[in-house]
């Protein structure tokens, strides 16, 4: 493929999967390092590309989502800091052990969630800080980590996780986007020491189109009603782990 459609295919994948992340608080990191998967690289290599487009993509996201009002700030610092530990563990993992183990290990997990969101959804929202911080703490380091380890996942753990929580849905979201910005940008200094940087114009395509798309993602999850991204949330977490339940299967 010459190197300007391969260009304009990774930011067409860029804006797609920013516009779901953005409106969902999850699927960036997921289609992308899927896509990279798909041609072939090492789960390491891909993960590692993937979080080098998301520092830029996410930070472009994140400012988007605090402009909007869509960022609780004592969260933010909850999820961060450990996030930022977690990657950095976690893309030192990936660069010397198989990945596979950690998305089956993810899949019961998702499975679980996405069922419990779905029932969640038919209910009022019910948003407590103190509860929503407490289960926040240990949550930052298992979701920093599993993301750098599987190319994806700190939204889809951390997102339906708060929620389930009782957290109203697009304050998670923003919040999610800020604080993975200092998650992606740590799992990226993790990765270049590590394996270093690798297809270039994959990563550039991926961070054009999901800079782009990030302003409009950031207000579609402020005009989404909280119920209706629920149960998208819980539609995207199920399929998450179906995809992997088929995987496992082949």
């Amino acid at each position: 493929m010459p190197p300007l459609s391969e260009f304009l295919t990774f930011a067409a994948v860029g804006v797609f999967a920013q516009l779901v992340d953005g409106a969902l608080g999850m699927a960036y990191g997921v289609v992308s390092a899927a896509m990279l998967l798909g041609l072939g690289l090492p789960p390491a290599v891909a993960s590692a590309s993937v979080h080098y487009a998301e520092t830029f993509t996410c930070g472009a996201s994140g400012l988007s989502h605090l402009a909007a009002g869509n960022v609780r700030r004592r969260l933010f610092w909850t999820l961060a800091i450990p996030g930022v530990i977690g990657a950095v563990i976690g893309a030192y993992v990936v660069s010397h052990v198989p990945a596979a183990w950690m998305r089956l290990a993810l899949t019961p997990y998702l499975l679980g969630v996405g069922v419990f969101l779905l029932m969640r959804g038919k209910r009022p929202e019910d948003d407590h800080d103190d509860t929503v911080s407490r289960a926040a703490r240990p949550l930052g380091l298992i979701a920093g980590f599993a993301d750098a380890v599987a190319g994806g996942g700190w939204s889809a753990l951390t997102v339906t996780t708060l929620v389930a929580r009782g957290a109203t849905p697009r304050m998670v979201i923003g919040t999610v986007h800020l604080a993975k910005c200092a998650v992606s940008a740590a799992a990226s200094v993790s990765f270049l020491l590590h394996v270093g940087a690798t297809h270039g114009i994959a990563v550039l395509g991926l961070i054009a189109g999901g800079v782009v798309a990030a302003p409009p993602g950031a207000l579609l999850a402020r005009r989404m009603p909280a119920r209706a991204a629920t149960l998208l949330a819980a539609t995207v977490v199920l399929g998450l782990g179906l995809n992997n339940v088929v995987k496992a299967l082949h």
